[in-house]
């Protein structure tokens, strides 16, 4: 992820001349890079590119829109928006890949509301936000970097989950929120891509 997100918090991209339709303020994000996950590889090379190449298209649907433009609720009456769905994946890197590691696994931002990574949105942290979903991922990362595909881990409710399983699921859930986060981008700006 440390290639994907290089100078994502750098000179903001409205100041080089690129405008998004409706933008009043600049851009929080600059260029995103993503790379294609490799055609030939081993399983745990190709499952970690996989899981990078979501990771940086979630990042890529926010990519120069202004804080304002990242909370909105563009898809009514869904409670869905960018930075909600970029908190809610924080929540899941955390959720997912820390019982793995012995890394903090609770919960980020309420134990009353499940759904509050979507409700609590303010564009006043959505910076923050960004900076928290990119080191949570480093941290994750961290976590897992040394373990096998086949490590497991008995979740309270006696299920167990092997690392593998974890991986393949994560980029399931990546893949379900992209989709929204470009449906959501689309009516926001028009911006449509993969």
């Amino acid at each position: 992820m440390r290639q994907l997100l290089m100078g994502l918090w750098g000179e903001p991209l409205g100041a080089a001349g690129h405008t998004v339709p409706g933008m009043t303020k600049p851009p929080v994000t600059t260029a995103v890079r993503r790379v294609k996950a490799p055609l030939v590889a081993d399983e745990r090379t190709m499952l970690d590119a996989w899981l990078d190449f979501h990771r940086a298209t979630l990042l890529l649907k926010c990519h120069g829109l202004t804080i304002d433009q990242l909370a909105q609720r563009a898809v009514p009456p869904s409670d869905l928006s960018l930075l909600g769905l970029v908190r809610h994946m924080t929540e899941v890197e955390r959720g997912w890949f820390a019982d793995f590691g012995d890394g903090d696994d609770g919960p980020i931002y309420s134990l009353d509301d499940d759904d509050a990574d979507f409700h609590d949105v303010d564009p006043a942290r959505a910076e923050a936000e960004l900076a928290a979903f990119t080191a949570e991922i480093e941290t994750c990362r961290g976590l897992v970097a040394q373990l096998s595909l086949d490590d497991t881990y008995e979740a309270e409710d006696g299920r167990v989950y092997s690392l593998r399983w974890i991986y393949v699921h994560m980029i399931e859930e990546y893949a379900r929120h992209n989709g929204h986060a470009d449906l959501l981008r689309e009516r926001i700006d028009g911006v449509t891509g993969d």
